[in-house]
């Protein structure tokens, strides 16, 4: 890409971002945008053929690599299950910081998506997010019964909504404006908070 046009690109990402948090998508204006980059709207539209597009610029690789860290994630603590899991199943365990971490080093792109979503295909990240979860919590439960472990059944539906709670209290950092700091407290405090909850709620009687 000609220098000229990189630079032109740049400016359009930063004039977008400031757009999209200041009006949302839907009444985000492409010619509000062409202007603050000096550029005509026709100028504009042949770096990207609508909003949608450069909404998905802006966010799209940063939540593509967090479901690609969440499979690779799952797998290997699913994989990693074996006979001495049995003695600290119950224990807990800090799996949150590399979310919040994640999330903190992408953290324009998870504000706009958190904040500024509606109306796109982004929306419903939340539902996505805790169905890839739930998936992997079935095949992690699985495992566990697999090898002797006791593991009480939870309901689709059930698991369905705890999974959804547990990851939009994530997120919730992102929309409270947390700073970084206060969001690695606060991953911890999760941790703590939703371990006790699974291991009543899995945890045999």
């Amino acid at each position: 890409m000609p220098k000229d046009k990189t630079e032109n690109h740049e400016k359009i990402i930063a004039a977008a971002y400031d757009e999209f948090m200041e009006y949302g998508f839907t009444d985000a204006s492409m010619r509000r945008i062409a202007a603050s980059c000096g550029m005509s709207a026709s100028g504009l539209y042949k770096h990207f053929p609508g909003k949608e597009e450069m909404f998905a610029a802006l966010v799209e690789p940063a939540y593509s690599g967090l479901k690609q860290a969440y499979g690779e994630a799952a797998s290997l603590e699913i994989n990693s299950v074996d006979e001495s899991l049995k003695e600290t199943l119950w224990d807990n365990a800090e799996e949150t910081a590399w979310v919040m971490n994640y999330i903190y080093d992408h953290y324009k792109s998870f504000k706009l998506l958190v904040c500024k979503s509606k109306g796109t295909r982004f929306e419903n990240y939340v539902h996505e997010l805790a169905t890839l979860e739930e998936a992997n919590t079935r095949k992690y439960m699985d495992k566990l019964r697999a090898i002797g472990a006791e593991v009480k059944d939870v309901s689709d539906k059930e698991l369905h909504m705890f999974v959804t709670t547990c990851t939009n209290a994530i997120f919730l950092a992102v929309e409270h404006d947390l700073s970084r700091k206060e969001a690695t407290v606060y991953a911890r405090h999760l941790d703590e908070f939703f371990e006790a909850g699974w291991g009543k709620l899995f945890r045999p009687e």
